[in-house]
């Protein structure tokens, strides 16, 4: 029996190809946890984004399961050491939707540098103010990326027209192949950098990275861009950086607590002031998720899953060339 449980909505490819490959898809995208605790059972694939954190009490009821896969790039919904003690393995769809993050991460930064969204709600409202809208052109500027790898290098590819200079900081990765990116330390970007994006994933060493103590360091006012994860940065310490002129623009694609209805009355101390803002940009976590994307990583995840478990499918090497892997 080669059931695989999708508990999340993905595009039909994945279903397609993994049928092809011999494995019988269960596609659920509306159960709850106790549903897919009961329907994993007798699976041995689990696929998500991030409905669910699976854990130790989950896996305990996943006796048959081999292998999670993750429809995306993040797996801080996932108990790693956990997967790794039950023998469960765990593959991604990194890269799926690294093109769709960075042309959100570039349209954020313009909007605010040019205050298209603060523009826009005016005349909505009635109001025509050139020069409270006058904009700052990106050109010119130096521009710090967080995080060199997929979305990283997808974001810089698009700053290659722009005239800007670009700065990147991974201690784990090297910016080989972009002649016109100069990696450097911390200190260089807190010297030198206009704008900062980040593209990190969540762990231990980044939670809170971007706090008012991190933020202080820089020497010029910031523009600052979250399409990573929302709990990269202490968002608390973000609205008082906005309010002193250390920050000068905030857009973020994820905010520290998601969906805004899981909100605590805490969260709300941040959030308020936040929305008000003129030079914030606030978007639903939605830059990975381009209809693009969304064939991409079901294609990409197929893959990857197929390739895990040695199997033998007509559609595997067309994948393969398709999405590049």
């Amino acid at each position: 029996m080669n059931k695989v449980l999708i508990i999340d909505d993905v595009h039909p490819l994945l279903m397609e190809a993994l049928t092809a490959a011999g494995f019988e898809p269960v596609y659920r995208p509306e159960c709850s946890r106790e549903e897919a605790c009961a329907l994993v059972a007798d699976c041995v694939v689990l696929v998500l984004r991030s409905k669910l954190f699976i854990d130790e009490d989950f896996l305990k009821a996943a006796p048959r399961l081999r292998l999670i896969a993750r429809a995306g790039a993040g797996t801080d919904n996932i108990h790693e050491e956990a997967c790794a003690q039950s023998g469960v393995g765990l593959v991604h769809a990194g890269g799926a939707n690294s093109d769709a993050v960075a042309e959100q991460t570039l349209g954020m930064l313009l909007s605010l540098m040019s205050n298209i969204a603060k523009g826009d709600r005016e005349i909505r409202r009635g109001i025509w103010d050139r020069e409270g809208n006058r904009g700052i052109e990106l050109k010119g500027k130096t521009v710090g990326i967080i995080g060199f790898g997929y979305t990283g290098t997808a974001f810089a590819a698009r700053l290659a027209g722009f005239g800007v200079q670009v700065l990147a900081y991974d201690p784990y990765k090297k910016a080989s192949g972009f002649p016109f990116v100069k990696q450097v330390e911390m200190e260089v970007i807190f010297r030198e950098a206009d704008v900062l994006s980040l593209h990190v994933p969540l762990t231990d060493e980044t939670r809170n990275l971007v706090d008012a103590a991190y933020m202080n360091n820089f020497k010029k006012p910031l523009i600052l861009l979250n399409l990573s994860r929302g709990q990269v940065v202490c968002t608390a310490d973000v609205v008082k950086a906005l309010q002193s002129g250390v920050l000068r623009g905030f857009a973020a694609d994820v905010l520290e607590t998601e969906p805004l209805s899981a909100l605590t009355s805490e969260d709300k101390k941040w959030f308020e002031p936040l929305k008000g803002m003129d030079q914030v940009l606030l978007t639903p976590h939605v830059g990975g998720w381009s209809n693009e994307s969304y064939e991409r990583i079901s294609g990409v995840l197929a893959a990857r899953i197929i390739r895990w478990f040695n199997r033998e499918s007509q559609m595997l090497p067309k994948l393969l060339e398709y999405y590049k892997i």
